[in-house]
């Protein structure tokens, strides 16, 4: 998996172009370097009149960025996506299966297939959702799995994001900047629309609202402008016509939310809420948050209100677990993974950590629960004394680390200043779950854009792409 050699999704080994580029390469031949240069000013131009930015962290002040987009599209075949489709509907229904049984009989545990104390003793495990049924046993609405490609039909699954997974506001803005800039090149292709996401996550939510709520109130909670997905809450809230709200906004009484209006209280079913369990409510998590609702879990625990995604998902989103879910998928589906782990060593396991650290200069070492590209080791792009000094923080706590090989991430075309030239990327499809999963046609594609590296998250410098899906067909008629 890991080699000098990457696949190329555009090219054949032999030069040739791929039929799924075909109609990419023919445009490209026929466009003028200057012509591209011109609708990459003008894309930028767009992105930030509509305000698509996000927050980058670090020490000192924040930094507000726009988010770098390449013009070039990739393009994933029908078939190629069928393989991605069943692959993720598989993984999140396992891991929903895995939700309801932890919070309840455990069977997983006691069968011996995922240790107790992972669970158990793991931060985002939530005691207070023990015993808690939930409408469609739905525990996880909105899943973002993020994939790499390795070979011509060989993905891996590289983590599941299952509490708060962000990026598809990128992946609708993309696409309509897209279709602004070269709509003769959607003239050629026959591509699946990506449009009906918000659509599509309102009637998940509102198959999720407590019983006997026949029209239900949808809301969006967001922390407030100072998040770095800031923009993609109000998106979507505005995408989905339902109100933005923050904590200040809501109060519970007798075990049921309400917003103030201008009009009066307004009673809320459904809440998409985008802020972690920690912060969602004072009177039982952490006491001195100012951004949830007092009161929010006894009411959710009460069944007057809905929340997507459901508190305690994380137990089954950090990097420890994910090396459990092809045992998820055996034991409650009775079935293999369709899409394959990368391989890991989890270093709470002493022959795994042993590896590890003999193995430093070789690997990529990543917090359990970390996120967004911070605070991991990329082996053979480390110095020897930034290995060192990750060798010591992996001694000091070696459960809270797990290793994978470096990965031979696919590349793509990518519009460079030097010209196009092939890029890293990776891919983030969505997966909404109501009664039933849907995985909308695209997704996120994230690129690295300097040459040679593979670390595609925009906090570190990576960007995006929109992301073609071809019906059956590869020509005629636009998506």
């Amino acid at each position: 998996m890991a080699s000098g050699k990457f696949f190329d999704e555009m090219h054949g080994t032999d030069g040739s172009v791929r039929e799924a580029y075909k109609a990419i390469s023919q445009w490209l031949d026929s466009v003028p370097k200057r012509e591209l240069n011109a609708r990459r000013k003008e894309a930028e131009i767009l992105f930030r009149r509509m305000g698509i930015t996000f927050l980058v962290y670090g020490s000192g002040a924040h930094s507000e960025r726009l988010i770098p987009f390449d013009i070039l599209p990739r393009v994933i075949t029908s078939d190629e996506w069928s393989l991605i489709e069943r692959g993720c509907l598989q993984r999140v229904s396992a891991i929903n299966a895995f939700l309801k049984d932890i919070y309840h009989g455990q069977e997983i545990i006691k069968a011996g297939r995922v240790p107790a104390e992972t669970v158990m003793t793991n931060p985002k495990y939530r005691p207070e959702m023990q015993d808690l049924d939930l409408p469609g046993d739905t525990y996880v609405h909105i899943t973002g799995i993020d994939l790499v490609r390795v070979g011509e039909r060989e993905f891996y699954v590289l983590e599941d994001n299952l509490r708060n997974p962000s990026g598809v506001s990128y992946m609708l803005e993309n696409r309509e900047v897209m279709m602004r800039l070269f709509p003769n090149l959607f003239s050629r292709n026959r591509i699946a629309p990506v449009n009906n996401y918000p659509e599509l996550l309102l009637q998940n939510l509102r198959a999720v609202a407590p019983p006997g709520v026949e029209r239900p109130t949808v809301a969006v909670l967001t922390p407030g402008i100072y998040n770095s997905a800031y923009f993609e809450h109000v998106f979507l809230a505005d995408e989905m016509g339902v109100e933005l709200v923050e904590g200040q906004d809501l109060f519970v009484r007798d075990d049921h939310v309400f917003m103030r209006t201008t009009h009066g209280p307004v009673k809320v079913d459904v809440i998409y809420r985008r802020i972690d369990d920690e912060f969602l409510d004072p009177l039982v998590f952490n006491p001195d948050s100012l951004l949830g609702v007092p009161g929010l879990l006894s009411a959710y625990r009460a069944g007057g209100v809905s929340l997507a995604n459901a508190i305690g998902t994380g137990v089954a989103d950090d990097k420890a677990m994910y090396t459990y879910v092809p045992d998820m998928i055996d034991f409650y589906l009775g079935e293999k993974p369709i899409l394959s782990n990368v391989p890991t060593w989890a270093l709470r396991k002493p022959d795994d950590l042993k590896y590890v650290l003999d193995h430093l200069p070789e690997l990529v070492v990543k917090e359990v629960g970390g996120a967004g590209g911070y605070g991991m080791l990329v082996g053979p792009a480390a110095d020897k004394a930034e290995i060192a000094a990750y060798r010591e923080r992996i001694l000091a706590d070696p459960a809270n680390f797990i290793a994978q090989p470096t990965l031979a991430l696919s590349t793509c075309p990518t519009f460079t200043d030097k010209g196009i030239a092939p890029r890293h990327v990776d891919l983030r499809p969505y997966v909404l779950t109501g009664i039933n999963s849907t995985v909308v046609p695209g997704g996120l594609t994230r690129v690295a854009l300097r040459e040679g590296s593979l670390v595609v998250n925009s906090s570190q410098g990576g960007g995006t792409k929109d992301t073609w899906v071809l019906r059956d067909g590869l020509s005629g008629g636009a998506s």
